[in-house]
């Protein structure tokens, strides 16, 4: 059987999948890495940090669910970008009290936006596979979510490092699942 070039060409869909995972793990680290910086330090900063983490969320779901046919074939996303803008004024508001109401929020937020995660990358398994981190990754993001709100329910205020490391896990998995698709990419080319 004669294999065509265009057959092992990854497909424009898988490309852009491929860079928007790249983008958002970049974004997450450079995000990770003011936090535990400048954000630790200055109230100011970290405040600005915590609210610009789901409002790009929101733009990053979506861009992608524009990208991939559109928000009414991506259901999860479009319910996802709503979710997050919520979230960030939620955010907003809980600034006003304390740490532990915005810990409070990361974590409903996370809960709801990992299921939505864990749905998408279900969908999108049937289409482009290699999406088992994406599968972790919304099951991670759920459980966090969990933690958080137990963590919000202590009497000592949490910081932005907290939700540092469930930022610095979720930049790992979007690049364990760019690198998988490239990788999944050169095993077809040298089929």
């Amino acid at each position: 059987m004669t294999t065509h070039y265009q057959d092992i060409e990854p497909s424009t869909e898988e490309r852009w999948l491929t860079q928007y995972y790249f983008f958002r793990a970049a974004f997450s680290v450079l995000w990770v890495t003011l936090a535990l910086s400048i954000g630790r330090h200055d109230a100011t900063v970290a405040a600005v940090l915590l609210t610009v983490y789901p409002a790009w969320d929101a733009v990053a779901n979506y861009i992608d669910a524009a990208r991939s046919g559109g928000l009414a074939q991506n259901r999860t996303q479009s319910v996802n970008v709503v979710v997050s803008l919520a979230t960030t004024i939620a955010v907003v508001v809980a600034l006003q009290t304390g740490m532990n109401q915005v810990l409070g929020v990361f974590g409903a937020w996370a809960i709801l936006a990992g299921l939505l995660q864990l749905a998408t990358a279900i969908r999108r398994w049937k289409s482009y596979g290699a999406q088992w981190a994406m599968v972790l990754s919304g099951a991670q993001s759920a459980l966090a979510g969990g933690f958080f709100i137990a963590q919000a329910n202590m009497p000592e205020a949490p910081s932005i490092g907290n939700i540092a490391g469930y930022a610095g896990v979720g930049a790992l998995y979007f690049l364990i699942s760019a690198v998988w698709l490239i990788t999944r990419d050169w095993r077809r080319k040298s089929a």
